[in-house]
């Protein structure tokens, strides 16, 4: 593995600093760090061009569940590429995306039984949002136009998804695009999670003929610092919603796939939404495809004239390649019982950041949830600055990470190597320990 031939590390970083507009970096430090220019990926390690390993603790943001380069994967593309690449989705479909739809059904919490397929996780918020307004309108409850979403929530970057999002640091500057939320206060505030649900309980049971839905990031809030909450939010969320008749839309883009321990967030409560969100672990970070499920009824509410149907669609709705790898996944997940051997890892997570870095000076807060672990270093939120520090230790010790401002997580592969996985957790022990003050 190597850069084409004629071409050096130093053009590779001269061409995307002149060329290239990244994500979540100001033109100033894009103009000055020094990246990895990777060149290979395998398992959960990144080859950079100077011939170093990094294991990669962030598993691509948290999409890479399989790791990098699983030769299945690697197989189910080129035997897709040999049969049907793409083609349009308006009265076409084929059998990697008809065949995906039923086994999705199989396997999600029950009652969802219908798949809109997408492009990425921002995509299936989005369209999520939009089922729930649009059934609300054409059938008989048109006041219901407003979303209730938790403080500290991420839910994307389009406008609809970025609407939901209370983090100041990634939607704040679309203010004025944005439409407004109905929110609940913080869990940090004085009363911490009893509060927040029953001020969303109070709320949803006054304001009744406005709530479209309710969305909410399973067990973890992800972008705001891997904050958890506990399955009985879920549980309580799931009876109101009930209560007053309306959609808990569960945005599973991260948490789904075994991330947290189970197949999907909400197992742990018990619990099955009405719209269920999936993108990253879809394709284990192999393809951008996504996903938004919905129940029976939520999909028979656009039955009856061509102005009911639902009014999303792109391209790449339900592309060929992207179908046959998620198919694959899930056979990978069904053969070599990914979620089953997520619990050894999480408890070697969960020892190692509860007996060891928290007890590193300067570590606040620790906690853990299957294949997430997570520190926090202060209290300045994504601006944080001790994280970066750490990100750049970690580097000069072989591993990649990719803190949220002060808060340094890991969410590896779900069936990295336990050998690897010791490696990674002593790298962020290390480094940790190497910057704190």
């Amino acid at each position: 593995m190597r850069l084409p031939e004629g071409l050096s590390r130093d053009d590779i970083v001269r061409f995307e600093r002149t060329h290239v507009w990244p994500p979540y970096t100001s033109s100033e430090r894009h103009a000055s760090h020094d990246p990895l220019v990777v060149v290979g990926a395998e398992g959960s390690w990144l080859l950079d061009a100077d011939g170093r390993r990094y294991l990669d603790a962030v598993s691509s943001w948290w999409s890479c569940t399989l790791g990098h380069d699983p030769p299945r994967l690697r197989a189910a593309v080129r035997a897709q590429l040999d049969q049907l690449i793409h083609v349009a989705a308006g009265g076409i479909t084929h059998a990697p995306v008809a065949l995906l739809a039923k086994e999705l059904a199989e396997i999600a919490p029950a009652g969802l039984v219908r798949t809109h397929f997408s492009d990425d996780g921002s995509t299936a918020v989005e369209v999520a949002i939009k089922m729930a307004f649009q059934y609300w309108q054409q059938n008989g409850r048109p006041r219901r136009h407003r979303f209730l979403a938790l403080s500290g929530a991420y839910h994307g970057d389009t406008l609809g998804a970025a609407s939901l999002a209370s983090l100041e640091e990634f939607s704040g500057v679309f203010g004025p695009l944005l439409f407004e939320i109905v929110r609940p206060p913080s869990p940090d505030e004085p009363g911490g999670w009893a509060r927040v649900v029953e001020t969303i309980e109070q709320t949803l049971r006054t304001r009744r003929d406005e709530i479209a839905g309710v969305v909410v990031e399973p067990l973890i809030q992800g972008a705001a610092g891997m904050k958890m909450h506990p399955p009985e939010v879920l549980q309580r969320l799931r009876a109101c919603t009930h209560e007053i008749d309306t959609f808990l839309i569960a945005d599973e883009v991260f948490t789904g796939y075994g991330r947290t321990g189970r197949m999907w967030a909400v197992d742990h409560a018990g619990i099955a939404p009405d719209l269920l969100c999936l993108a990253k672990g879809f394709t284990a970070g192999i393809l951008p495809m996504a996903a938004t499920m919905a129940t029976a009824r939520v999909h028979d509410g656009f039955r009856g004239s061509a102005d009911r149907a639902l009014m999303h669609g792109h391209t790449f709705c339900g592309h060929p390649l992207g179908a046959a790898v998620a198919r694959e996944v899930l056979s990978i997940y069904r053969d070599e019982r990914i979620v089953e051997g997520v619990a050894p890892r999480a408890a070697r997570i969960e020892r190692v950041f509860h007996d060891r870095i928290s007890s590193i000076p300067g570590v606040r807060r620790v906690r853990t949830l299957g294949m997430v672990g997570a520190a926090d270093l202060g209290e300045s939120g994504y601006r944080g600055e001790r994280g970066p520090a750490v990100q750049d230790a970690a580097r000069r010790l072989g591993l990649y990470l990719r803190p949220l401002g002060d808060t340094v997580y890991v969410t590896p592969a779900l069936d990295i190597d336990l050998a690897c996985l010791e490696q990674l957790l002593d790298g962020v022990e290390e480094a940790l320990r190497a910057c704190a003050p």
